[in-house]
């Protein structure tokens, strides 16, 4: 059996192998959405395939919806090459069950994958014509928070942007300029409302998306190339609304072991593909079951009735505390001290490394210890019952092929809100003393040893990519593994940076301990194993 619409039809074939097939009809869905495209998603990867493309075949299953989503892709065009264009624009979702099973869907509600780019003009022709339809009704993005920055770590415009400036809509290359340029296309076309909405797993990530798009388009009217008419349409949330939203769902690069089922079963053409941009796709996605999206829910010219497929449509307060509770205390730096630490432990996986005694205790002390005292709750989620979800279901599953390389990439720009926020509430509490943190810390230290690039037997490791990698390891240049005394002064600077921490941590008065323990992590060949049972045993 082939993954394609023809395919479809041998419906016994397909539960003979376990895959439930689309309960309803899959070429009405597209045609429906090529008349009156409603929904339009950027960021063609695994996330979107195995999360918001299959919210919408929950709700075509429903009846509730009449057509599927058309999905974008700024970045990485191989994806749509290798992962949509050969299987007819279906997926395969399958779901990593703790105990091993999996459940099989064909998630057929695609209706168009495109390649936003002038390079693809036909591409491009047909999501200008869809931004012009007066029936779109949302764009959604899942394009990680690097899609919408524009400046640098020192908060100057990047190349990339200075030359989306200065060529002006009809010249655009980043993702943040094309969205403004069919923004744009929809402005001139009766300049119909529309909710712009970031599904990107990071903090205020509305705030974040509408600062990148208005920024382009205030520098082209200032150039003379839009007219302030359109930045009234865009600035105005009454008619071009930017919701916030909260996003989890781990969805790692497609496993081996999943190819080997799926081949086994009769499927076929379901190998991993490395793309040129080093991404990792196949014609499935695999995927933990568990999932949360919150959103807040302005919608100018409607929308999708989300809330029937688990959808928390709410405030934004609520949203922003969501996040708030998952990024700073009950997953993200539960993620992030088992991504560096792991590393330095060779761990193949974060299910592995829950089975590590020593590593298991230290996110149940950041999170359950250090985190929940200043926890924030929203009302919709219990806290309490998410963290052990995470600490006892989602981290453990061993058939959840998520590895701690893939999780340390851009670590200095998940600390400022994994950890600093942390770090911040017990500064701002009279009844708490930010001194006596001891694993928050420890996790820091873990990430500056990290990033010798030496592992705890004393053997080369290659750091994940991260924007400040470079900067960072110049600034540890002469610390070396079997001389503690080498690290003498070596991390003040990093310490005090504010931009990576969110505070001073010299000036907090957390300095003096988190170089210790770097130096206990750094006293040779077993120092990481060591400092950690030392602090966890």
């Amino acid at each position: 059996m082939k993954l394609s619409m023809s395919d479809l039809r041998n419906r016994t074939g397909w539960e003979a192998a376990g895959v439930k097939l689309p309960g309803y009809d899959v070429a009405a869905a597209r045609a429906e959405a090529a008349k009156n495209p409603t929904w339009v998603h950027f960021g063609a990867g695994n996330l979107f395939r195995a999360f918001p493309a299959n919210l919408q075949q929950g709700l075509l299953e429903q009846g509730a919806v009449k057509g599927g989503v058309f999905v974008a892709e700024t970045f990485d065009y191989e994806i749509v090459d290798a992962a949509y264009t050969p299987f007819d624009n279906l997926s395969l979702l399958v779901n990593l069950m703790p105990d091993g099973a999996t459940e099989k869907t064909v998630i057929g509600s695609v209706a168009g994958a495109l390649r936003a780019d002038n390079v693809y003009p036909e591409d491009y022709a047909r999501l200008k014509e869809i931004f012009r339809s007066p029936s779109l009704q949302m764009i959604s993005f899942t394009i990680t928070e690097k899609g919408y920055a524009l400046t640098d770590m020192r908060g100057e415009f990047t190349k990339l942007a200075q030359a989306d400036f200065a060529a002006g809509p009809d010249g655009c290359i980043s993702a943040m300029g094309k969205v403004a340029a069919l923004l744009l296309e929809r402005y001139n076309a009766g300049a119909a409302p529309l909710a712009v909405v970031s599904m990107d797993n990071c903090s205020h990530n509305g705030e974040k998306l509408r600062a990148g798009v208005v920024t382009m388009a205030q520098q082209w009217c200032d150039r003379g190339f839009v007219p302030q008419g359109y930045m009234d349409w865009l600035t105005d949330e009454e008619r071009v609304s930017f919701p916030w939203s909260m996003i989890d769902k781990i969805t790692p690069r497609p496993a081996p072991s999943v190819v080997e089922e799926l081949t086994k079963a009769g499927i076929e053409g379901m190998d991993v593909i490395i793309t040129g941009k080093k991404t990792y796709t196949a014609g499935f996605v695999n995927s933990e079951k568990p999932q949360y999206l919150v959103i807040e829910d302005r919608f100018p010219n409607g929308r999708p009735p989300l809330e029937k497929v688990g959808v928390y449509m709410t405030d934004r307060d609520t949203v922003n505390n969501t996040e708030r509770m998952k990024v700073t205390t009950c997953l993200n730096p539960l993620h992030t001290a088992l991504a560096v630490y792991g590393c330095l432990l060779g761990y193949p996986s974060i299910a592995a490394e829950m089975q590590d005694p020593e590593l298991k205790a230290l996110v149940e002390k950041i999170g359950y210890q250090e985190g929940m005292p200043v926890v924030v709750d929203p009302g919709i989620l219990n806290p309490s019952d998410f963290i052990h979800e995470v600490i006892d279901c989602r981290f453990p599953n061993p058939f959840m092929p998520d590895t701690p390389q893939r999780i340390a990439t851009d670590t200095s720009q998940k600390i400022p809100v994994r950890f600093g926020e942390t770090i911040k509430s017990y500064v701002q509490r009279e009844d708490l003393d930010v001194t006596k943190l001891v694993y928050i810390p420890l996790a820091i230290a873990g990430w500056l040893r990290y990033l010798l690039g030496v592992d705890d037997a004393g053997a080369p490791m290659a750091c994940s990519p991260d924007p400040m990698l470079e900067s960072l390891q110049a600034q540890l240049a002469g610390v070396r593994l079997g001389e503690p005394e080498s690290a003498e002064g070596k991390l003040d600077r990093i310490l005090s940076n504010t931009v990576i921490f969110g505070s001073d941590l010299m000036a907090l008065g957390l300095g003096g301990r988190i170089t210790g323990m770097f130096r206990e992590l750094l006293a040779g060949p077993g120092a990481v194993r060591a400092t950690l049972k030392k602090y966890l045993d």
